[in-house]
């Protein structure tokens, strides 16, 4: 087994580096409960490439020699997100959704390929990309599929709770919308 070693990137760099991380992104999200095929792969690469221009986008790389294991990703929400107005099963008070820019990372993807998975490197992967954040709280939504377990018990012992079902876009699948309150910022 070699040292794993991980990489940040910022910015640009982060939206030049989709190449590195796409087999990655392939092999774990052909597995249930996403499947994903090539069509929803050509969707993911054209988000991405808006998604890398957001506001204090962030990529973590995990490796293994030139292997890439695992990534993650995430950018500040912007005042004018539909973030939380795609939650069905509460309304949150206004101050809770208030955004301005900087208050909310987001974290849209996180994921280890299966070989490497229960090592620890999802955890090391989710520090590094929140790493130095000046924001009041990091939001992230998860599968709620019984698949899904091993991440929902991981986001649940980083300090995460749910606060409602999202529904992002009329196609998708529910998600679980979380939400963690960053040391030194007030409760919510």
């Amino acid at each position: 087994m070699t040292e794993v070693t991980y990489e940040r990137h910022e910015a640009a760099e982060a939206a030049r580096r989709l190449d590195v991380f796409l087999h990655a992104y392939e092999e774990v999200y052909a597995e249930p409960p996403y499947c994903e095929g090539p069509s929803d792969v050509a969707e993911f690469i054209e988000h991405y490439q808006v998604q890398a221009r957001r506001p204090a986008m962030r990529l973590v790389l995990a490796r293994e020699e030139d292997d890439v294991i695992g990534f993650a990703y995430g950018y500040h929400l912007a005042p004018d997100t539909r973030w939380w107005k795609n939650l069905l099963d509460v309304e949150l008070p206004d101050e809770f959704t208030r955004e301005d820019g900087r208050r909310t990372f987001v974290v849209i993807e996180l994921a280890v390929r299966k070989p490497w998975r229960r090592r620890g490197i999802a955890a090391e992967l989710h520090a590094r990309l929140l790493a130095g954040l000046d924001v009041e709280r990091v939001t992230l939504t998860m599968r709620p599929e019984p698949e899904a377990a091993p991440a929902q018990s991981a986001y649940a012992s980083w300090g995460y709770r749910k606060v409602g079902v999202s529904h992002p876009w009329d196609e998708a699948p529910l998600y679980d919308c979380m939400v963690r309150q960053l040391p030194g910022s007030q409760a919510l």
